[in-house]
C-alpha cells in the first residue's frame, strides 16, 4: 500500500466551475467566482470583509501594509511556524521577536508575549497551529492594553474557533491559506479577513496594485489612478471557481477529516497511555478542524527512524518547521526573546501522519499498523 502526506482536496464540481468562469468571458480577478468565495467567507466566520489572495503569504503581506509596519518596528510571534509569517513583516523592515511556545498546543506561550513587548512594538502574530486556536482572550488583552495589532495567522485554521468565535476574525487581520496541502485547496491561494470595516477599502487599494479600481468598477468614481502602495494579490477566477466548489458545503470536507482524526485517535491512544507517544492536545474551549494529526515521540532519533520505517512500508509521513530563529535569516531578521524551552525540543519531537479529504479507513488502520509494529520492536 501506497500513501502520500497528502491529496488535494477535490469534490465533483470544481471543473464545471471553472468552465464556468470561462464561459463568462473574464477569468483575471474579482469576477464572479472571487465575489462568491468572498460572500461566504464572510458568512462561514462572521467577518465584515473578507478578500481572496494569491496566498495566505501575501494576505499577511497585506496585512503588513495595512498595520504600517515599517523599518525599526518590531514584531512578536512564534519561531514554530512557516517561513511566511516572519517574511511578510520583515520584509517590510520589521524586527521578528520570536517568543517561545507551549509544550501542549504548539502555539505561540501567550504568558510570555508582554516580556518581549518594547517601545517599538507594532503587532503580535498568533499563529493557530494544526487549527487549534492560540489563547486569544490573553493575547487581545495584552494588546489592547499595549495598542498592538494583532494579526492572526489562521492559514490551517479554516473552521477552527475559539470559544465560538471563528479563527481569523478574532484579531484585527485573519490570513488564511488554500495550498493544496490545506483543508480547502485552490491549488495556491488564501485569504484576508479584515474586523474593521474601516481599512476595507485599503485593504483594496493594496491588493489591486496600490489603485482604486475596485471604486472604479463599483461606480464610485469615475476613473482610478494609482494611490498608494501595493501589488497584484488578485487571484484568478479559475483559481476562485476551484475554491468555491469546496466552500459551499464545507461540512463535507471538515466531518471527513474529523472521522479520520478521531480514527486515529482511538487507534494510537494504547500507545500514548504508556506512555510512548504523545498525541495532539485540544482544550474545551477550542474547536478544530482536523486540519493535521500528529504524534510526539520520546527523541528525535526515535521520530527519524520512525520517519524512515514509514517509508519503507509506503507511508510518507513528515516532521514540520525548523523553528525559524535557529535559521540563518531569522538570526538576521529576528531575536529570540526569553528561554527556547519548547520550541525546539518539541518540534524535533513532532511528526505528521498522511492526512487529506478522501483518507480510507484502510489506510488509517495500515499507518496506525505500521506505527505499533515499530514500537513493538
Amino acid at each position: 500500500m501506497k500513501i502520500p502526506f497528502n491529496r488535494p482536496p477535490f469534490l465533483g464540481k470544481e471543473f464545471e466551475y471553472m468552465q464556468e468562469a470561462v464561459k463568462n468571458g473574464r477569468i483575471c480577478g474579482d469576477g464572479n467566482f472571487n465575489k462568491k468565495c468572498h460572500s461566504t467567507l464572510q458568512n462561514l466566520t462572521g467577518s465584515p470583509k473578507a478578500l481572496l489572495t494569491t496566498s495566505c503569504t501575501h494576505a499577511l503581506e497585506m496585512s503588513a501594509y495595512l498595520c504600517d509596519i515599517s523599518p525599526g518596528d518590531e514584531v512578536i510571534m512564534p519561531s514554530f511556524t512557516f517561513v511566511s509569517t516572519a517574511n511578510a513583516f520583515a520584509s517590510r523592515g520589521a524586527s521578528i521577536r520570536f517568543v517561545d511556545i507551549r509544550k501542549d498546543t504548539m502555539n505561540i506561550n501567550e504568558n510570555l508575549i508582554e516580556e518581549a513587548i518594547t517601545e517599538k512594538t507594532k503587532a503580535i502574530v498568533p499563529v493557530h497551529y494544526a487549527g487549534v486556536a492560540c489563547e486569544m482572550d490573553k493575547i487581545l488583552q495584552i494588546a489592547k492594553e499595549h495598542n498592538l495589532f494583532v494579526v492572526e495567522d489562521a492559514a490551517q485554521a479554516l473552521m477552527s474557533s475559539y470559544k465560538g468565535i471563528s479563527c481569523g476574525n478574532l484579531g484585527d487581520f485573519g490570513a488564511f491559506s488554500f495550498h493544496e496541502t490545506k483543508n480547502y485547496s485552490m491549488g495556491e491561494g488564501g485569504a484576508l479577513l479584515i474586523k474593521n470595516p474601516m481599512y476595507a477599502d485599503r485593504a483594496e487599494i493594496i491588493r489591486e496594485k496600490g489603485t482604486n479600481r475596485c471604486q472604479f468598477h463599483r461606480g464610485e468614481i469615475d476613473k482610478y489612478t494609482w494611490v498608494d502602495l501595493g501589488s497584484s494579490y488578485l487571484p484568478s477566477e479559475l483559481n476562485a471557481a476551484y475554491l468555491y466548489a469546496q466552500l459551499e458545503d464545507p461540512n463535507v470536507i471538515l466531518n471527513n477529516r474529523l472521522s479520520s482524526f478521531n480514527t486515529y485517535q482511538t487507534i494510537l491512544q494504547p500507545l500514548a497511555d504508556s506512555g510512548i507517544l504523545e498525541l495532539p492536545y485540544i482544550p474545551e474551549h477550542c474547536n478544530h478542524n482536523a486540519h493535521m494529526f500528529y504524534i510526539k515521540t520520546p527523541t528525535k532519533e526515535i521520530r527519524d527512524k520512525l520517519i524512515k520505517f514509514l517509508g519503507e512500508n509506503g507511508i510518507l509521513a513528515v516532521f514540520h518547521y525548523v523553528p525559524l530563529h535557529s535559521a540563518p535569516a531569522g538570526k538576521h531578521f529576528g531575536k529570540f526573546i526569553g528561554e527556547d524551552k519548547f520550541t525546539t525540543k518539541e518540534s524535533d519531537r513532532l511528526l505528521r501522519l498522511p492526512m487529506f479529504y478522501g483518507l480510507t479507513k484502510e489506510e488509517i488502520y495500515f499507518v496506525c499498523e505500521k506505527i505499533h509494529e515499530f514500537f513493538k520492536s
